[in-house]
Parts: C-alpha cells; sequence; structure tokens
C-alpha cells in the first residue's frame, strides 16, 4: 500500500495507550488513556490539539469506555457545540450540567443520586458500549462474555444475556450496524431490530436486539 493513503498528523501532547475517542463535528475528543487521565480535542481541520481536563483524582482509567450520549429532545441552536460523554470503568461520571463544562462530574438521577453501572463482582475492565433504543436511551454494554441492556430513563439494567464468542472478550471493537444510522446512533431498521457488530481476535458477530420482546439474536 503506497505511504500516500496515510496522513502523519501532529504527534500527542503525551503518549496515550488503549485511548478512548469520540467525534464531535470537526473535533476528536480523546478522552484519557489507560493510567493517564488528560483529556484532549484535537482538530482535524487545524491538526491541531487542545487540553481540555482531567479525570477527577479518584477515577483509575484501565480499559475504560467511552460514548456521546444523544438528546434527541434538544432543539435548541446555542446548544449544538455541546455534547455530554459517558465513561465507566470501576466508576461511573457524566458531564451534564450547564455549568460543568469540560468537567467530568458524577451520574446521577433525577433525585441526585449518584449512579453507578454494574456490581462489585461485574468486571468492566476493557468493556465496550453503544447508545440506541427508539429515544437513544439504552446503553449496551458488551465485556467478558455478556451483553446488557442498561436504560438510561429508568437508570435500571433492563436484560443480560450471554454472548456466542466462545472466549472472553477483552478491548474489542463493538459498534451500531451503519445501516441503522450514523455513528453510534442506532435508529430502528424495517425488520424492527436494532443491528450492532462485534469483533474480537477470530470472532465477528452480528447482534440483534428486539427492543419490543427485549431479546437478542445472534449470527
Amino acid at each position: 500500500m503506497s505511504d500516500q493513503a496515510f496522513q502523519t498528523l501532529k504527534e500527542l501532547p503525551i503518549p496515550l495507550h488503549q485511548a478512548q475517542c469520540v467525534l464531535h463535528k470537526h473535533e476528536l475528543v480523546i478522552c484519557g488513556g489507560r493510567l493517564q487521565r488528560a483529556c484532549y480535542s484535537y482538530d482535524i481541520l487545524k491538526n491541531e490539539y487542545k487540553f481540555i481536563c482531567n479525570y477527577p483524582s479518584n477515577v483509575t482509567l484501565w480499559g475504560h469506555s467511552v460514548v456521546k450520549l444523544v438528546d434527541n429532545n434538544n432543539n435548541n441552536n446555542e446548544d449544538k457545540n455541546q455534547i455530554t460523554l459517558f465513561v465507566w470503568n470501576k466508576i461511573s461520571n457524566k458531564s451534564n450540567e450547564f455549568n460543568n463544562y469540560n468537567k467530568w462530574v458524577p451520574f446521577t438521577d433525577n433525585h441526585n443520586h449518584t449512579v453507578i453501572i454494574g456490581k462489585d463482582d461485574d468486571s468492566y475492565e476493557g468493556a465496550r458500549a453503544v447508545i440506541g433504543g427508539n429515544n437513544n436511551h439504552l446503553l449496551f454494554i458488551t465485556y467478558s462474555k455478556y451483553i446488557s441492556v442498561f436504560d438510561l430513563n429508568t437508570f435500571q439494567f433492563i436484560k443480560h444475556g450471554y454472548l456466542l464468542t466462545g472466549n472472553s472478550i477483552l478491548l474489542h471493537c463493538f459498534v451500531a450496524n451503519p445501516k441503522n444510522g450514523q455513528g453510534q446512533e442506532i435508529i430502528k431498521t424495517d425488520q424492527q431490530n436494532y443491528q450492532m457488530l462485534l469483533f474480537c481476535e477470530k470472532t465477528g458477530l452480528p447482534i440483534e436486539y428486539d427492543e419490543d420482546n427485549n431479546t437478542f439474536q445472534f449470527h
């Protein structure tokens, strides 16, 4: 393959291992790395980095995962430059308050109680997730040999299932099927199912979720 197929970008300000990124307009938001709490924005057009913030000192990043929350009810043009990110490995945080720009703050419910996703015996190291549902209110989490569905409106798990991968998965690729829509936003297909794809080593697994019946199909 010709070297012209790739573009050399400016080096990161610091080395990042197992970094997590989300795309927002022409910026790539780089949310820390393994044992590294610094977050940066990379401007694709300017080929420049800008420091955003650090994760809180009590958060240790070790195989963490970051997803972008989608607000279908937000039609305010003034908020088009604002995004909300959701991150966890052992501790869950959510940046969702207008007076907390560029900060990681605790993920809370409607009564301002901190929400922790998972139990003490769950190992979310290397977990991956996508957000979907009729109103982009479902968080699909894949980890170890499992797939779970967490309702971001009720703050409860509504489904746990086993992945047909044979071996445990870790630091894998888990994305929405492009047929559903763009990015990680999953919308309903003609088959009334949400389609996702999981890749890990020799495993390639299409996953379909029926929200009406709360069931999975794997192929």
